[in-house]
């Protein structure tokens, strides 16, 4: 489109775009990659009590709760074993700071910038169009990001379960 959003007056340019991803993207990251690597180390999958499509929905909510800072896991899930407790303890620290530090990294960024007056050109951030865009895009990403576990795991149990 060619134009530059602003917010609070400041032009946000490639540096903040790039920061933002990762604040966006690493949340996602770091639960699908721990999750994909537990389902193929052997004494990962020995911890999963039940098999099947229920087993993954148990490794991806550990990995997502550790994520959030949670911790907890499903009861037939064995997550007190070196595994579990190592790579759950990494992504609920990588999940607490890294998306923390791209967010200051992204005010301090703002913070050194010069106001720039409004001009036809600007993209304002206050609008609706703004908002209904953002949204969108938030809505695609997670859906294109978790929709595909979500599918082998949680809806195909449940769609089993009406057979």
């Amino acid at each position: 489109m060619g134009r530059t959003p602003e917010f609070l007056g400041k032009k946000i340019e490639g540096k903040e775009v790039k920061l933002a991803c990762i604040a966006l993207l690493i949340h996602p990251l770091i639960i699908l990659v721990p999750t994909a690597l537990a389902l193929m180390r052997p004494e990962a999958i020995a911890s999963i009590s039940n098999g099947g499509m229920h087993g993954l929905t148990e490794v991806l909510y550990a990995f997502a709760s550790g994520a959030a800072n949670n911790g907890s896991a499903f009861a037939g899930l064995n997550a007190n074993t070196d595994f579990y407790n190592i790579a759950i303890g990494i992504v609920m620290l990588l999940g607490r700071y890294v998306s923390m530090i791209a967010m200051l990294a992204i005010a301090g960024s703002l913070a050194t910038k010069r106001v720039v007056p409004v001009t036809t050109g600007t993209l304002r951030t206050h609008t609706p169009l703004f908002a209904g865009i953002l949204v969108m895009m938030i809505v695609v990403v997670g859906a294109l990001t978790f929709f595909p576990s979500l599918a082998l795991g949680p809806i195909a149990e449940h769609l089993a379960m009406i057979q």
